[in-house]
């Protein structure tokens, strides 16, 4: 037993590349260091000014906490997205699918008020996730019998989602108290509060974290363990040799889009039963998902299109978006200076992933060299004796 245990590590450890985690933490260094000479051309000091950073996201137990509940959404969106990206589709329209799957949630709990929570919390997960995968799996339908490039399709999608939103929540689903008084603030009711996501008090974190942990890791066990995962990973790789093998490449394509979107419409439902309790907007898209549906694709590249990857880095990028805030106070720059940091993160770490793969690829050629056996000696040229004539 312990023999078969010590052989698998050591398969484990032979496999482990150290550039996987180095790259993307010297990327990240690299976008603080030129975020320094952006502080520094704006007149504030950049050690003080990630120490607000700092003190923001990690300072006390309550500033943990809501670094933990920013990154709730970004980790869901961001292991949808490793999906879609594995299955080799590109999902934009995390924004959308958050949008749907909340409203589809949202109604449910503010239309069967009789419900026990036991059972409207399961159930307004699951309408979360199945919102979301329809309108995931519409782009999924036109790119695989249609060739509709899904990128233009998914951010189509998140401008219908905007609509149907602003339409819903100024009509047929506003609060009623808010139409009492002729308000034309955009927001539901109040769900019931047997509906609340259980919440760790006095802080604002709540189950929806550990909910969006354990998904990562079942995610991670359908992509590597299951037959399912492997068709989707094999049409990523190589799409007409997958056909070749037998596998369904346009329903695979489908199923990665789809799984894609329910993730992100999950996190759309979180946020409204485990964070406002309510839908609310100003009108745009990041009113209510507040760019987690973009910037979850961020948290899953920083993964390295990883389920269990997308957890520290989803971490990270909310504990950014936290800390930005008291960044902005003491230092008094833009808070939009973290979305460039981000963007930044998202260049250098791409970058580093080109690297990765290229000294990879490196490392086969020489092995290959290496193993292939020597060619034998040529023969020598028999020597034909002279004759004489």
């Amino acid at each position: 037993m312990n023999s078969t245990l010590t052989t698998r590590l050591r398969s484990w450890f032979s496999r482990f590349d150290m550039y996987t985690v180095a790259l993307p933490l010297l990327a990240t260094l690299a976008a603080l260091l030129i975020g320094a000479v952006m502080l520094l051309l704006l007149g504030a000091d950049p050690i003080v000014a990630y120490q607000a950073l700092w003190e923001g996201a990690f300072g006390n137990s309550n500033a943990v906490a809501e670094t933990i509940v920013k990154a709730t959404p970004l980790l869901l969106v961001g292991i949808g997205i490793t999906i879609a990206f594995r299955g080799n589709v590109i999902n934009i329209g995390g924004e959308g699918q958050m949008i749907v799957g909340a409203l589809l949630a949202t109604w449910l709990g503010l239309t069967y008020t009789d419900w026990p929570g036991w059972v409207m919390i399961p159930a307004a997960m699951v309408m979360g996730f199945a919102g979301g995968a329809i309108w995931g799996g519409v782009p999924g339908i036109l790119k695989a019998y249609f060739n509709v490039n899904e990128i233009l399709s998914t951010i189509m999608m998140n401008a219908i989602a905007v609509q149907l939103m602003n339409f819903l929540l100024r009509g047929p689903m506003i609060d009623p108290a808010q139409a009492e008084v002729a308000s034309q603030i955009p927001q539901t009711a109040r769900l019931e509060d047997l509906y609340h996501l259980p919440r760790l008090v006095p802080t604002r974190l709540h189950m929806g974290a550990a909910i969006a942990i354990a998904l990562a890791i079942l995610v991670y066990i359908l992509l590597w363990r299951t037959t399912l995962g492997y068709r989707i990973r094999a049409v990523g790789q190589n799409p007409d040799a997958s056909k070749y093998a037998g596998i369904n490449v346009k329903r695979s394509i489908v199923i990665s889009l789809l799984l894609s979107g329910a993730f992100a419409g999950l996190a759309g439902a979180i946020q409204v039963y485990g964070l406002n309790y309510r839908m609310i907007t100003d009108g745009s898209a990041s009113g209510f998902t507040g760019s987690a549906g973009f910037n979850g694709i961020v948290a899953a590249l920083f993964g390295q299109l990883h389920p269990i990857g997308t957890i520290p880095a989803s971490f990270l990028f909310g504990a950014m978006l936290v800390g930005a805030n008291k960044l902005q106070r003491v230092v008094q720059v833009p808070s939009a200076l973290i979305t460039v940091l981000n963007g930044l993160v998202v260049i250098f770490v791409v970058s580093s992933e080109i690297i990765r793969r290229r000294r990879q690829r490196t490392a086969e050629i020489a092995r290959i060299v290496e193993e292939k056996p020597p060619d034998p000696d040529p023969p020598e040229a028999e020597i034909e004796p002279e004759v004489s004539t």
